[in-house]
């Protein structure tokens, strides 16, 4: 059963299928046993080890959504949306896969070339390959039309030249989905996505493993193109200048994905901290027994219920193909939103204790910032929303 059943009493939805059900079970028991024992230790390091990612591969937890015949399990976005909550259920967040599965490899499945999909798919499938999408820039974040990264055609190659920044498991991932300029004259239609393997190529360079306030186990890092050659073969798309049509197309489920995250997050602080103010005790009685305890949890299950029906119907609405970029930009916006307060009224919920990285809590309060911010600003939400009005 899962928290949402067990915390906000709310049924399965249609989406979550026999099958659907037994790989979130298994994915818990699994981030249980093999991730969360050395999660410590990957905050500290602010990286999981490589091995790790192998591991997830060998159990199939690896691009759970991609055709069979290109290493995947044959699944959908359901099998990627149940991974992505485990992960938040068993509070190993910055284990950086549910970007890989359900962000970096469906660009390959839907853009790749056939010799694309069958070269880089069951690599990554395996965690032998390790994704990233670089789309911010120094000086372009939410505003992708500002990127100023360049690749210029040069014979059957392409050089890239500029630098990334922010880019979530920048420090292992060694295919990057690169956005980059082909056309500079053309604004967005001038932009491309190259895949770059770092392993083939000269003149890449990793900056810095970026100082976070939270995600510590997430390699988030700046990356550097000085004259990177790679084959023309490596454009996705079959003519330059489809980069931001692609890159429109695929941020819904990007979205989407945020706020799979967000409610999984709001689900794990709730149950925590229902069981801390059972077992606390203040001026005699169980913190659940004041008032303000009971009517600030009775407020936040409402809140979350609410979010936890929104959110399943936007999945079930993405797997018939109907989920719009308004609909997706609502998700993101007011999830996040939630997680944030979620957490934040978790942690006064907690006391002094709920300040202290001892507690789960403490995590998670630092941990859901960032979600407000990367997927596009919950602000660029609220103007994607408003052009619909």
């Amino acid at each position: 059963m899962t928290l949402a059943a067990e915390v906000l009493g709310t049924p399965l939805p249609a989406w979550r299928s026999d099958d659907v059900t037994m790989l979130e079970d298994m994915a818990m028991r699994w981030l249980s046993d093999e991730i969360a024992p050395d999660y410590e230790r990957f905050e500290k390091q602010e990286m999981v080890d490589r091995a790790a990612w192998e591991k997830a591969g060998a159990a199939g937890l690896l691009c759970a959504s991609m055709p069979e015949e290109y290493g995947g399990a044959g699944g959908t976005y359901a099998h990627e949306a149940v991974i992505a909550e485990a992960l938040g259920r068993v509070g190993v967040d910055g284990f950086g896969i549910a970007l890989h599965n359900a962000i970096v490899a469906p660009y390959i499945l839907h853009y790749g070339s056939e010799e694309q999909k069958k070269k880089w798919l069951p690599k990554l499938a395996t965690g032998e390959l390790i994704g990233a999408i670089a789309m911010t820039e120094p000086g372009a974040g939410s505003d992708l039309q500002g990127v100023k990264t360049r690749a210029e055609k040069d014979g059957n190659h392409y050089r890239i030249n500029g630098s990334k920044t922010f880019i979530t498991n920048g420090q292992l991932a060694n295919l990057i989905i690169v956005v980059a300029k082909t056309d500079p004259q053309k604004g967005a239609k001038g932009t491309s996505l190259m895949i770059v393997e770092t392993d083939e190529v000269d003149g890449f360079e990793r900056g810095r493993n970026l100082d976070k306030v939270g995600l510590k186990a997430n390699d988030t890092s700046e990356l550097f193109f000085n004259d990177v050659r790679i084959p023309t073969a490596n454009m996705l798309g079959a003519e330059e200048g489809q980069g931001f049509i692609q890159l429109m197309q695929q941020l819904p489920q990007e979205r989407l994905l945020i706020a799979n995250q967000a409610i999984s997050m709001i689900e794990r602080a709730l149950a925590v901290t229902i069981d801390y103010v059972k077992e606390r005790k203040a001026f005699g009685k169980a913190v659940i027994d004041f008032q303000n305890t009971q009517f600030k949890l009775a407020e936040l299950k409402s809140e979350a219920v609410m979010a936890r029906v929104f959110v399943d119907h936007c999945v079930d609405q993405h797997l018939k193909g109907e989920l719009t970029p308004t609909t997706a930009s609502m998700a993101k916006y007011l999830l996040t939103d939630l997680q944030c307060k979620v957490a934040d009224e978790c942690v006064q919920l907690h006391g002094g204790y709920g300040y202290m990285n001892e507690y789960p809590i403490a995590r998670m309060f630092r941990d859901a910032r960032v979600q407000r911010i990367y997927g596009g600003t919950n602000e660029i939400m609220k103007l994607l929303i408003a052009r619909s009005l």
